[in-house]
């Protein structure tokens, strides 16, 4: 089965990449789940969720110029709230991560870490995550 627990975030900018390793890991080390699966999942059309390194802040800088270039925010696109790089970069991206849960930790590589990205801010956002024994 598995709880769900709700981690809120607040963006500052229009398009924002925020460490949320510390938070999660918190989440496994107080729940008692030893071995099994930590999903991490974003329920919001124009923000998303990816595993990235977390050592060098210029990873950040350079994913956010880099996908800010890949799609545009002003394209000609037709969608009337005007927000549909938000929607494209989300989708790109993807809603959720799954992360193995061994010996009470998150087996992330040594660089790597979790982030939500924001690609329609300021706002304020959640982000679910479901811990899984077994």
């Amino acid at each position: 089965m598995g709880k769900i627990y709700e981690i809120p975030v607040r963006t500052s900018a229009h398009t924002q990449m925020i460490d949320i390793t510390g938070e999660v890991k918190k989440l496994v080390a107080g729940s008692g789940v030893k071995s099994g699966i930590c999903m991490i999942y974003v329920p919001h059309t124009t923000a998303a969720v990816t595993i990235n390194e977390n050592a060098d802040p210029d990873v950040v800088r350079d994913f956010t110029m880099e996908i800010d270039k890949i799609v545009p925010w002003e394209d000609g696109y037709r969608h009337m709230e005007g927000n549909s790089a938000a929607h494209l970069k989300a989708s790109m991206m993807g809603f959720s991560e799954l992360v193995i849960i061994e010996n009470g930790n998150l087996l992330l590589g040594t660089w790597q870490g979790i982030y939500f990205l924001e690609y329609d801010g300021a706002r304020n956002r959640k982000v679910y995550v479901k811990l899984m024994e077994g």
